[in-house]
């Protein structure tokens, strides 16, 4: 997970550094095509995998381990809720 965190932040400063080249080049089309089609998403992307890793971080190893992963497999939001962080504090 923490490979795939820095593989999305590589990506995220990759399109960055395209929209920058774009904004450069005066050309609002390419800008607005990245912003609206990869910018949010990878941002998204990036909380989405640094929650996984945090919690990853938090449980060590052994059998919570192998629950997480059982639930990414099944499609369940394995990302604590909001509300949930606020109240173990």
């Amino acid at each position: 997970m923490e490979l795939a965190l820095s593989l999305e932040k590589l990506t995220n400063q990759k399109l960055l550094n395209l929209h920058a080249v774009a904004q450069e080049a005066n050309d609002g089309q390419m800008t607005d095509f990245i912003e609206g089609n990869f910018l949010t998403q990878q941002v998204e992307a990036i909380k989405k995998v640094s929650e996984y890793v945090s919690q990853l971080r938090r449980m060590g190893k052994g059998h919570a381990v192998w629950h997480f992963d059982q639930m990414l497999l099944n499609g369940a939001d394995v990302a604590p809720a909001p509300d949930a962080g606020a109240l173990a504090a």
